[in-house]
């Protein structure tokens, strides 16, 4: 179904852009064409004026230099040397036709009009003959009395933009013709991308498997762009899939565990008749559903921080306040350790944030610095202000983390191999990432195996309360 609806979407868009392009390309022809074809007739009606005025201008220079003799022999000259078509000539002296002349195939027509004294003042008048032509009169006066009348037909202008306009119709039936098939190549080409992201797509919703990507030419015009864009996405979902299975098979391996002791330890007290063997059991089981209970919740938070849905408080804050809180949840076990553990927040560095999960971080931190240091080490928690961002860094001697481990300690329920052994839900860090991301600030790592780990968390000195995206870096 989906298939043939996104075949029907396809031709039908491929339809209109093929129609939009030879919709443009043929209307642009066309007044291209409408627009050429002004131009020729005034450039036609222009240049029969201008020999209209020539002769007026001439035979006027004539008549008042030799009077109507050298008048008549000009026109003579004209008729005889047949400089252009014959034309109408009059010459008025006072109400008289001195002379008349035209040509002998024209259509009889009412010379009358041109005795109006509108006609016979200097100017044009512009005498209706046929059927989409007419007579253009010029007209020169000479003194008082003499009037100097050249004109002629617009047959041959009229002759010369019909047969335009015929070759127009044909040119325009072949720039339809030409449209059309540009627009087919255009669309088929223009719409490659499309084809290949839907052939991409139909692979992934077919197989299931998000390792198909789209064709990207080396043109990066906006379709490929889009393609490229969406290559990048599919990998992000591919890694993110990929990391889901890990993070299964680590929530599975993390879980088997204490699930499997739980049992162990109900079964031992569910045939133990010693009430307080059975009180024991009960005990271990409960501390086991815990541990269970707790990674679960962990992963809740994780996502919930990272897709922008914890419920987060803006409050003002003192920095060393809440760490001085979280180092007092493992001062003891610092002890027994003997490890030191060394604050170095000055007072009254304030920010805004959300109390209970900022301790969270720092108490995370501080655990997993403990926990990774050896007997008689040292760990230092320190903090700075600078333009309008707070640097916090959490420091130990422990063993390290290893270059190839160091990007990876953000992600969930990972551990690297060295610290397999030692108890932990391998949560702490991505929820430490999660949470600063949803303050709007960052995390940092830069850590030597067998030296050390320096953990930084950078939060923005006024947070709006609204989440962010997370962000880490590694040194």
């Amino acid at each position: 179904m989906s298939s043939k609806w996104g075949e029907s979407f396809r031709h039908a868009l491929a339809l209109r852009l093929g129609l939009w392009y030879a919709a443009i390309f043929v209307l642009s022809t066309t007044a291209l064409t409408l627009f050429a074809y002004l131009l020729l007739a005034r450039a036609l009606e222009l240049r029969d004026q201008q020999v209209i005025e020539s002769m007026l201008t001439r035979y006027a220079a004539g008549f008042q230099r030799a009077g109507f003799p050298g008048l008549q022999r000009l026109i003579d000259e004209d008729n005889g040397e047949g400089r252009h078509e014959q034309m109408l000539v009059r010459v008025l002296i006072g109400n008289e036709i001195a002379y008349y002349s035209e040509p002998y195939d024209w259509t009889p027509w009412d010379p009358s009009q041109l005795d109006e004294p509108e006609a016979r003042r200097s100017g044009w008048s512009r005498i209706p003959r046929a059927p989409n032509t007419m007579l253009e009169v010029g007209t020169v006066t000479i003194g008082d009395d003499v009037a100097i009348q050249v004109g002629r037909t617009s047959m041959l202008r009229a002759e010369l933009l019909g047969y335009f306009r015929q070759r127009a119709f044909q040119f325009g039936g072949l720039v339809a013709l030409i449209a059309i098939a540009g627009g087919v190549l255009i669309t088929y080409a223009g719409l490659a991308p499309l084809r290949s992201l839907e052939t991409t797509v139909r692979s992934i919703l077919t197989t299931g498997r998000f390792d198909a990507r789209v064709a990207v030419t080396p043109d990066r015009d906006s379709l490929d762009a889009l393609g490229g864009q969406i290559n990048v996405m599919l990998e992000r979902i591919q890694t993110l899939l990929g990391g889901m299975r890990g993070a299964l098979d680590n929530v599975a391996h993390d879980l088997r565990t204490p699930l499997t002791r739980f049992r162990n330890v109900a079964e031992q007290a569910l045939l133990s008749d010693d009430p307080v063997a059975i009180r024991e059991g009960l005990g271990r089981a409960l501390e086991e559903a815990d541990r269970v209970n707790a990674t679960l919740n962990a992963l809740i938070d994780v996502s919930e921080a990272e897709t922008g849905t914890m419920r987060l408080t803006a409050e003002p804050l003192d920095l060393k306040t809440v760490i001085d809180e979280a180092v007092s949840l493992y001062a003891d076990e610092a002890d027994e350790k003997t490890i030191a553990l060394d604050v170095k927040v000055p007072e009254g560095l304030a920010l805004t944030g959300d109390r209970t999960r900022l301790r969270q971080v720092f108490a995370n931190l501080i655990e997993n610095a403990v926990k990774y240091t050896n007997g008689g080490g040292r760990v230092e928690i320190s903090a700075t202000a600078d333009d309008g961002w707070i640097r916090a860094a959490v420091h130990d001697n422990g063993i390290g983390i290893s270059a190839a481990d160091a990007p990876l300690v953000w992600d969930r329920l990972y551990r690297a191999d060295a610290s397999r052994a030692a108890r932990g839900l391998g949560l702490g860090l991505s929820l430490v990432k999660a949470i600063v991301g949803a303050h709007g600030g960052r995390v940092e790592l830069a850590s030597t195996p067998g030296q050390g780990s320096t953990f930084t968390v950078v939060l923005p000195v006024r947070w709006s309360g609204r989440n962010a995206v997370p962000e880490t870096r590694a040194v």
